[in-house]
């Protein structure tokens, strides 16, 4: 275990135990004086104390030791261990701010009650304790925590599926909302609670987003190969596209390139030192996967169907086209197989030609990273070289042939296996 990875663990436990302390403000301070309803864990442990009067960390600690158990299950060891740290932090928290904030009620001799900081205004404390609760979570799910309760069930869902994390929660918890009618019977107090449940998922989608927010740069420069090679320096990629400036009616070249938001200033100083009287367009790119950004998130039963389905495409790694139509008539039936060219691969520029000029494994290897398909490669001998495996993985499964034969047996036998 590396000194690095212990640091990023403690930074981890420590900005979790931030996010508790915020979630658990919100709760104490906003929600619980006021008498009102959130989601969640929470929620149902406050509608708990307004009926009963026991305490929230008390409902709290007992419904989320059952939800821990799905979550060693389905989110791993890693995420349930801060997941348990953090509810059972947020239990004492939770215990510990009341005792802080508690003052004796008048009303009532001997007992104690939670004042209201900010007089009565129930509405203002329904935004407030939203947006602490929502900061609260976001900040615990970005360091691989998890305040327990709901968010457990938004942490499965958004394993799998592309629905964002507050939409999860926000469909979790309408019914614990609703049900608070049932102890105070003012329809008031259900509509803030959806206020509150509104305002709380809105603030975690985008706690969440503005780290993966990205910007989109056109750069139109007399310098274009040093302001790209600028960017590649910096690790971004960049794409170059001819254009013609249509006043001048000469041929320009123009830098594309994707970085994450809080990185534009940096490429912006960058190309103002380089080309002070560059032409630069930035605009927001609100979704961006791939290498470096996010990964498009596809369920496990539709990649089956996909592998499954007849006609999957199959890279031969040449442009000979008569290996091609070998290859189309041997594995035909079940695949649709293309050449280099009609994948974007092409070898008549020298990039491509020095990288395809190696030897086969590297060759497949080479297709397989930069454009994401299965692919094989047919030598002279007959002999074949095939890779396949999934496209974010950094090693590839690579297996030897003895020909076309050979090759047709072991994925009809790999077929067979995935239905």
């Amino acid at each position: 275990m590396t000194k690095s990875y212990i640091m990023h663990e403690l930074k981890d436990y420590a900005l979790i135990s931030l996010g508790v302390i915020l979630y658990a403000m919100g709760v104490t301070i906003f929600m619980l004086p006021y008498n009102l309803t959130t989601g969640g864990v929470a929620g149902i442990a406050s509608i708990v104390y307004y009926a009963t009067g026991i305490e929230v960390q008390v409902t709290y600690i007992i419904i989320n030791a059952a939800l821990l158990v799905a979550a060693i299950k389905v989110l791993g060891i890693r995420f349930c261990f801060k997941t348990i740290y953090a509810v059972f932090f947020m239990t004492f928290i939770l215990w510990l701010l009341q005792r802080i904030i508690e003052i004796p009620d008048p009303a009532n001799p001997g007992e104690m009650m939670l004042p209201k900081f900010i007089g009565e205004e129930s509405f203002m404390a329904c935004v407030l304790g939203a947006i602490f609760c929502g900061i609260g979570v976001g900040v615990c799910f970005e360091n691989n925590g998890s305040t327990g309760g709901t968010d457990i069930i938004a942490a499965i869902v958004n394993k799998y599926k592309t629905m964002s994390l507050g939409s999860v929660i926000m469909a979790c918890d309408i019914v614990i909302i609703s049900s608070c009618y049932f102890i105070f019977h003012d329809w008031f107090r259900v509509i803030y609670g959806f206020v509150m449940l509104f305002i709380c998922a809105t603030t975690i989608d985008y706690w969440m987003r503005r780290r993966h927010q990205s910007v989109q740069f056109m750069i139109f420069s007399r310098n274009p190969d040093a302001i790209a090679d600028a960017i590649v320096k910096m690790h971004h990629g960049v794409t170059m596209l001819d254009g013609q400036g249509w006043y001048t009616r000469t041929d320009r070249k123009v830098i594309v390139s994707v970085v994450r938001r809080r990185e534009q200033f940096v490429i912006q100083r960058m190309i103002k030192s380089i080309d002070p009287y560059a032409f630069v367009s930035m605009t927001d790119a609100s979704g961006v996967w791939g290498e470096g950004f996010d990964q498009i998130k596809v369920s496990e039963k539709k990649k089956k169907e996909d592998r499954n389905k007849k006609n999957a495409v199959l890279v031969c790694v040449t442009n000979n086209t008569t290996k091609i139509d070998t290859a189309q008539q041997k594995l035909g039936d079940y695949y649709d197989i293309r050449s280099l060219l009609q994948v974007g691969c092409d070898t008549r520029k020298e990039f491509y030609s020095v990288i395809l000029g190696q030897d086969p494994r590297k060759r497949v290897s080479f297709v397989k990273k930069f454009f994401g398909f299965d692919a094989f490669y047919l030598a002279k001998d007959g002999t074949v070289t095939l890779v396949q495996g999934n496209y974010d993985q950094a090693e590839y499964d690579i297996t030897q042939h003895s020909d076309l034969d050979a090759l047709q047996q072991y994925l009809e036998k790999g077929r067979g296996k995935k239905k």
